[in-house]
């Protein structure tokens, strides 16, 4: 019981920590666009892109660790296969974003 309710709770700290940080992530990239647009800042679009893709794929593995806690809980047929097909869809999503953070632009704009 007592364990079961620590899991639950730490699932959910974790999933919300996951959501807060990708949110800190875009209120960053916010203010770097708009220092760069407004000439403040002299950060390339490639840098910013790449901060906040890290910060996503960071909020991702929260995520996975957020539902693999809740699953611990009552592990049926049914919750594994929500798991297995979440954690492919993340691990997916966080391949081509960490791909995409580690190859240079063809072209950047300035």
């Amino acid at each position: 019981m007592v364990l079961g309710t620590f899991f639950e709770i730490a699932g959910t700290v974790l999933g919300t920590f996951g959501s807060l940080f990708i949110v800190y992530g875009a209120a960053i990239a916010i203010i770097e666009l708009l220092g760069r647009e407004m000439r403040i800042r002299e950060r390339s679009y490639r840098d910013i892109r790449g901060v906040f893709t890290i910060r996503i794929l960071i909020g991702l593995e929260f995520f996975v660790a957020a539902d693999v806690l809740k699953t611990i809980l009552e592990p049926t047929l049914q919750d594994l296969a929500v798991l297995g097909s979440l954690v492919t869809i993340r691990t997916v999503v966080s391949y081509f974003l960490g791909k995409e953070v580690s190859e240079p632009l063809v072209e950047e704009r300035r």
